[in-house]
């Protein structure tokens, strides 16, 4: 059990020392931190004590962006067990029902409970979001070879085709048939913009913003729509998308330098692993940046920086997805799709205001 008074002595003298030991959560904003974390300090009738992320979290607690509890949160030995478990769901992961926690434990040595645990600790996600995660990847990888959405429903495991619905909205993008013919029958409205940092192309589905993109010209940027979307009904209002207008706004406002949130849907295709990458980006807080590195660590794959590369450079999302954010380990800007003199001037204008807002 947990010493509450030591725990709360801890806290109020950002003791560094028993970081990892037991972490805090505050009620009142609905987020967990270290120890050591320097954001202001919370009142002690708010506060509660974990002695893992995940106890925390089954609290409704999210990890703290500032201090980021869950960064550095295993050794290299729990580290590659997971990626061993991760091997294993992606070579079983058509196996149906029959992949559960319990075989999961069985085979890796690990209970069920402690499984889970660390297994979200390390990776941010459940085995079960993980293994949804590959099977949607199969699942749409079959549909690319044009067999029938009921045979690639079957062949990734799912087991029945309600159960792709139930997910595909926010990881396929589109239905299954819709994605399997290009678009075909998906209506994308769009819009242009002048910003601070150039022409800005926003493009929305029913279901969420799917382009997010900067250029030279209309007629540019229009065609990298088409290039996306080949088979996609274009338009040119907000008939099909009422938000674009709100999304548009926010986008341009921020862009200006002033306050605006950029948790808008989005509604894009991605593999397993770009989903991986995007997420952890979107946890990311203006002002601060990661290497290539340090997200390949984060996400549970150390090995993987070139691969985290790739998976920004396919982000067609700009600044909801904050691959400007991620520079190279000798702290070089690196690539940006959108060009470098904009990454630059992005983090320049949000080191700013971050700081603005510290102070």
């Amino acid at each position: 059990m947990l010493n509450e008074e030591k725990c709360w002595d801890a806290v109020t003298k950002r003791n560094a020392a028993q970081d990892g030991r037991f972490y805090f959560g505050v009620v009142t904003t609905g987020v967990y931190c270290r120890p050591s974390c320097a954001a202001r300090q919370p009142l002690r009738k708010n506060v509660r004590f974990y002695e893992s992320p995940a106890d925390a979290e089954r609290d409704g607690l999210r990890p703290c962006l500032r201090c980021r509890p869950l960064d550095g949160r295993a050794d290299e030995g729990t580290i590659e067990k997971i990626r061993q478990v991760c091997a294993y769901i992606r070579e079983h992961c058509d196996s149906g029902d029959s992949l559960t926690l319990d075989t999961l434990g069985e085979a890796h040595g690990w209970s069920p409970f402690h499984l889970h645990r660390t297994f979200k600790s390390v990776l941010g996600v459940t085995p079960k979001q993980f293994l949804d995660a590959c099977r949607l990847s199969t699942f749409k990888a079959e549909l690319r070879k044009g067999g029938s959405v009921t045979a690639a429903v079957y062949d990734a495991g799912f087991g029945s085709s309600s159960r792709v619905y139930e997910r595909v909205d926010t990881n396929l993008g589109m239905t299954p048939g819709e994605y399997r013919a290009g678009g075909t029958n998906v209506s994308i409205s769009y819009a242009f913009a002048k910003t601070p940092l150039g022409l800005l192309l926003v493009a929305a589905t029913p279901r969420g913003l799917c382009s997010v993109q900067f250029g030279e010209s209309t007629s540019q940027l229009l065609q990298d729509l088409l290039n996306e979307y080949p088979n996609a009904t274009l338009s040119k209002s907000p008939a099909d998308s009422p938000e674009l207008d709100d999304w548009m706004n926010g986008l341009t406002k921020y862009l200006q330098g002033e306050p605006a949130a950029l948790d808008f849907p989005i509604d894009i295709r991605a593999t397993a692993f770009q989903l991986k990458v995007w997420r952890y980006l979107q946890t990311i807080p203006p002002g601060e940046v990661r290497t290539y590195g340090e997200v390949a660590k984060a996400i549970g794959d150390p090995g993987a920086s070139r691969a985290v590369g790739t998976a920004c450079g396919a982000n067609k999302v700009a600044l909801v997805i904050p691959c400007h954010r991620v520079i190279r380990g000798d702290h070089g800007m690196g690539g940006y799709r959108w060009g470098l003199e904009r990454k630059t001037a992005l983090l320049a204008s949000e080191k700013k205001r971050y700081t603005a807002l510290q102070r």
